[in-house]
């Protein structure tokens, strides 16, 4: 595996006996890696016990805990989905991949964390990732500089929106829990000083949705907008 680097689970797993593979170690990595504050949780120890080997076992797989990372991110990246459905416009294009990036970042928000630190460069990830991702945009459509442009808008932006929705629950899928804490945060805004904060207080409900996925298809919809645009110059 090339990959270039930048700057706990629910409970044990296979036996020692039980036959262990390079999978088996990428997957918990990932589910312990997700259910984690911070990829520091992640240890070769703590994988180790969780899958009941010793650590060097794990290291007759992977040379370091940063060699590890590096699998897990290719393995997310390569777990891309789309729907099958044919896209019948660019925009329906940058819609279902727009989706596609949202849904495999709140399904793993490690995910986020892995991106920042390492480029996956393997060839599954890759072909899954971006090879897919960039044939889907042209076949809709799009030319190709438009569609790399529309391609690494639309990563970044799934990156930026999981980034800053992560800490405010209250932009999360609305439940009863997140209702409540919407009401708590759009309170605490109207309730700043108005000589201070005269538009934040008068805006109060429209900022406490600043972390819902209304904001992420806003930008999303506005980038259709602009393609479509600049579509219909070329025609």
């Amino acid at each position: 595996m090339s990959v270039v680097r930048g700057a706990a689970g629910r409970g044990r797993l296979p036996s020692k006996r039980a036959k262990l593979s390079r999978e088996d170690i990428i997957v918990a990595a990932l589910e312990m890696s997700d259910a984690a504050p911070d990829l520091d949780a992640v240890t070769i120890r703590s994988l180790a016990h969780r899958l009941n080997v010793g650590t060097m076992t794990l290291y007759g797989y992977f040379r370091s805990k940063e060699d590890l990372l590096d699998a897990v991110a290719d393995h997310v990246m390569g777990t891309l989905r789309m729907p099958d459905v044919p896209d019948e416009s660019p925009g329906e294009a940058i819609r279902a991949v727009a989706d596609a990036f949202l849904d495999l970042m709140s399904e793993h928000p490690s995910v986020v964390a892995l991106l920042a630190t390492r480029t996956t460069r393997s060839r599954d990830s890759m072909r899954v990732a971006m090879e897919a991702v960039l044939r889907r945009l042209v076949s809709a459509g799009l030319p190709a500089p438009l569609a790399t442009q529309c391609y690494g808008f639309l990563i970044q932006h799934a990156i930026g929106y999981t980034t800053y929705r992560a800490p405010r629950p209250w932009g999360w899928a609305s439940t009863p829990e997140v209702q409540e804490l919407r009401r708590q945060q759009e309170h605490f805004y109207a309730a700043l000083p108005v000589t201070d904060f005269p538009l934040v207080v008068e805006w109060a409900s429209e900022l406490v949705l600043l972390p819902a996925q209304e904001t992420y298809n806003f930008a999303v919809d506005a980038l259709v907008a602009r393609v479509n645009q600049l579509v219909a110059q070329e025609i």
